[in-house]
């Protein structure tokens, strides 16, 4: 484990020295460009240990690496409370986690860097799909299993992939738009073509839009990914554009984060009248919703079961058992309404705890499927 550490803490340096960090799309807040953990979660003995493969060794003495490909918001947060949650069940100490900052160079380098530790298992959520592919595939050329949550690594012989359906995610939420506006009105979208995975949200409302010819798109901003225009900006640039009430109705978001600076822009502009819907979910967001009745939707990413799986099917794997190549996990429709309505369960820490195997019913689960 020393020499694991070394390598990692080794490499890190020189990519926290070389690389520079994008801003997140999410708001993302100052942290340091890598983190390296190790045994943050205590031991669950309530599961025991199954002898399995590589060389023998019990599942407790595998070596694991986890590269999360963001950690700067709740979403990035939860996948490594997952990680570290599920590891421990089934006594997994020796691990390493780092972050790329949404950076693909800088998590192609942290593969690269875990590649020459030789662990026995690699987990990834991929900053961006394709921008790490290469690195990747190193991995699964070095022997080394490696499971993906939340993306879809293209060329890559990943042992198995759980995502959820960010085009069906898309669908839904667009949907919610079209309703409120009984088919007819003014939108703006706010996109992600940066990342492949949730550039199918874009493609999802785009598809919904097409059933509904009397909803005219005014206004579309894609993501900046150096950060010079924010999410913010472009919601003040929309509504210098559409001053009046009726040029625009509602703003599609791809993600949650644009949702909140939206509402931010909006009421500095006293334009109360302006929907949203977002994707992700969590404990945050929730909270906005119950402020802002014109946070009008969200679509929940089932973020907890893609991780839990992802380390559910390694130890299947480490211990011969075949395993799915692609599973596609519930996104989760969530309605204002419904968050106004809920009331945190006792034994959650809040209404976040929704995509924890079990819970999904306490929000009225709406599937979009």
């Amino acid at each position: 484990m020393k020499r694991l550490l070394a390598l990692i803490l080794a490499a890190v340096f020189v990519i926290g020295m070389a690389a520079c960090g994008t801003e997140a799309p999410p708001a993302a807040q100052n942290t340091p460009d890598a983190v390296v953990s190790e045994n943050p979660v205590p031991e669950d003995t309530s599961t025991p240990a199954t002898p399995a493969a590589p060389g023998g060794k019990d599942i407790k003495d595998i070596v694991v690496a986890v590269s999360l490909g963001w950690m700067e918001n709740e979403s990035g947060q939860r996948q490594r409370y997952t990680f570290e949650t599920e590891l421990a069940k089934y006594g997994i100490t020796n691990y390493s986690i780092v972050d790329a900052n949404y950076d693909a160079k800088k998590q192609s380098e942290q593969i690269e860097a875990f590649i020459s530790a030789k662990p026995d298992v690699l987990f990834i959520t991929p900053s961006d799909p394709v921008g790490i592919a290469e690195a990747v595939k190193h991995a699964c050329d070095a022997g080394i299993p490696v499971f993906s949550s939340d993306g879809l690594i293209p060329g890559a012989a990943v042992t198995s992939t759980v995502m959820f359906d960010n085009y069906k995610g898309g669908i839904w939420t667009m949907q919610q738009i079209c309703e409120r506006l009984d088919g007819k009105g003014k939108i703006a979208i706010i996109d992600l073509p940066s990342n492949e995975g949730w550039d199918e949200r874009g493609h999802g409302a785009k598809f919904v839009l097409k059933q509904y010819p009397d909803i005219e798109v005014v206004q579309t901003w894609s993501w900046d990914s150096t950060g010079a225009v924010t999410p913010r900006m472009a919601i003040d640039n929309m509504l210098t554009a559409c001053p009046n009430v009726g040029d625009l109705d509602a703003i599609w978001c791809a993600w949650d984060g644009a949702v909140f600076e939206g509402i931010q822009a909006c009421e500095a502009a006293g334009r109360n009248e302006i929907l949203f819907t977002g994707s992700d979910g969590g404990e945050h967001c929730f909270e906005v919703m119950k402020g802002n009745p014109n946070f009008i939707a969200t679509c929940g990413e089932s973020i907890y079961t893609m991780g839990a799986l992802c380390v559910e099917y390694a130890v299947d794997y480490l211990n011969g058992k075949s395993v799915p190549r692609i599973v596609m996990v519930p996104s989760i429709g969530i309605t204002n309404d419904m968050i106004v309505k809920a009331q945190v369960p006792a034994g959650w820490s809040n209404l976040g705890d929704y995509d924890i195997p079990g819970n999904y019913s306490v929000l009225g689960w709406q599937p979009t499927l």
